[in-house]
């Protein structure tokens, strides 16, 4: 049986990353096909930001939800679970015929693609038991999020145009078969050794009205305003409902966070210096598609195309970062790691609409290569550090960490981005002599000043990004946990299979 185990675990890892590409993929093709769903659903903008934010919520929601019950049940049953409820999911959502229908179909999927990273990371734990190979299997995972990124524009740009956005969701159905026939065949069950009697409701409830609050808040704050009455009961919220929660926790004989975690300075760090880095980059590379669309002229097919090498170089580096274990202490590798990220960050503070596809080429791959090699020591951190009967609780801490750390992001720098933005109008037309009185060159000359501190509100933006990752890099040198436990990781016997 073990013989057989090692063979098929390359394939195990072939099954989670089906799993983990094809939510994510779903994430970034739904966003392409917005456009489309307003025009047919005859919605405005701002209604359809709903199917967005409905789905990060639900999502945040769920993460350790399932984490739990994947320790609890079986994270294998969990995982076909998720699967199985997301093409049923997806089934509804490519015949939703309002926005109503397609926000509560795009829960259900939330819900269950929720249920992908938590178990997935288990999985790998449990099948990846050596510390090496372990961070390569890890680093190969999560590529997979990168390269659901690199590829939704790509595939999702042709479906949309010729076979419409319903096409986007029902392409979801076979590929989810598929993944849901791998794991039948080759993830091998397993569970903690320390069974759950009674699941904590209300740790859930009260995490789950937490995390709606704030997600809700950081996703649109900026539309209501960040210090409007709204906004401010979502902090209110937020702030009751985590201190409620952390009371349930720290009295429940089997809470669905063991609050134990934080007292691990390992552990902490490394949620920490993730948060940052998540925080940092998702706030700045939300933007790049953005500039490249509007300011150098880029269709979305081919500002897909400039993603492509990102992919690659993220490949390459995660393979280095996984030989890398156990030869240097993971601080030192997450140092560099991240430091390399800021200087790819920092070098898109030089975009201007003269820059041709190599400026947004060369820092995109600098940017990948740095995450690419640190991203699988993160994740391997955890697997080493918390005791195997939580690793699907753990991993969707880590999970939930990036989720809330690019909501932050986003908000953050799309702030920075409209304040500098404002900033810049005004100093830029304080500085300005307009000595023609023709209407209509008095219209373009405003507009091109408009146009000017747009352009020029994307270098602050860029810049704290490079100096926000720079302090992640710092701080990853309190992760101290030795090359050697790395090296080794957990057992294989010390965990439960059935």
């Amino acid at each position: 049986m073990e013989e057989t185990h090692k063979n098929f675990k390359w394939l195990v890892l072939l099954t989670v990353i089906v799993g983990t590409f094809l939510g994510r993929l779903d994430q970034t093709i739904v966003n392409l096909a917005l456009p489309k769903i307003i025009t047919d659903f005859r919605i405005t903008v701002t209604s359809a930001s709903w199917i967005a934010t409905a789905y990060i919520l639900a999502n945040a929601v769920f993460v350790p939800i399932w984490g739990k019950l994947g320790d609890t049940i079986g994270r294998k049953k969990v995982y076909i679970w998720g699967f199985t409820i997301f093409i049923f999911g997806s089934a509804l959502a490519g015949f939703s015929w309002d926005l109503s229908s397609m926000i509560v179909f795009r829960i259900i999927q939330a819900i269950a693609s929720s249920a992908d990273y938590p178990t997935a990371m288990a999985i790998l734990a449990v099948t990846f038991s050596h510390g090496k190979e372990r961070a390569q299997a890890l680093g190969l995972w999560s590529v997979s999020f990168a390269a659901a990124s690199v590829f939704g524009p790509l595939i999702g740009g042709p479906m949309i145009d010729i076979f419409g956005w319903r096409s986007i969701f029902l392409l979801n159905i076979p590929i989810g078969i598929i993944g849901t026939i791998m794991a039948f065949i080759f993830v091998r069950e397993s569970v903690s050794e320390r069974k759950t009697m009674h699941f904590d409701w209300w740790g859930a409830i009260t995490l789950g009205i937490a995390l709606s609050a704030l997600v809700l808040v950081l996703d649109q704050g900026s539309i209501w305003g960040w210090y409007s009455s709204v906004s401010a009961i979502c902090y209110v919220v937020t702030i009751l409902f985590t201190a409620i929660f952390i009371f349930i926790e720290s009295k429940s004989e089997d809470p669905i966070v063991d609050l134990k975690f934080f007292k691990n300075s390992v552990f902490v760090n490394t949620i920490v210096n993730n948060f940052v880095v998540f925080m940092a980059l998702m706030g700045a590379v939300f933007l790049i598609p953005i500039f490249v669309e509007t300011y150098l002229g880029y269709d979305a097919t081919k500002t897909g195309y400039i993603f492509i090498p990102m992919a690659f170089f993220m490949v390459i580096s995660s393979a280095i970062g996984g030989n890398l274990t156990g030869k240097i202490q993971p601080k030192y590798i997450i140092f560099a790691s991240t430091f390399i990220a800021a200087v790819g960050v920092y070098m898109f503070s030089y975009l201007d609409p003269r820059s041709g596809i190599l400026d947004v080429i060369i820092p995109l791959s600098i940017m990948a290569f740095g995450l690419g090699f640190g991203m699988s020591q993160r994740t391997n951190v955890i697997t080493v550090v918390v005791p195997v009967e939580e690793m699907g609780i753990a991993s969707s801490v880590l999970a939930l960490g990036r989720n809330i750390a690019g909501a932050f992001g986003i908000a953050i720098f799309g702030t920075i981005l409209t304040d500098a933005t404002k900033t810049n109008v005004l100093n830029t037309a304080y500085h300005s002599i307009i000595k023609i009185t023709d209407p209509a060159v008095y219209q373009q000359a405003v507009e091109l000043i408009i146009l000017k501190a747009q352009i020029d509100a994307y270098k602050p933006v860029f810049i704290t990004a490079s100096i926000v990752l720079l302090v992640g890099a710092f701080l990853a040198l309190f992760i101290d946990v030795s090359k050697e436990r790395m090296q080794h990781g957990h057992k294989a016997e010390d965990f439960v299979e059935v």
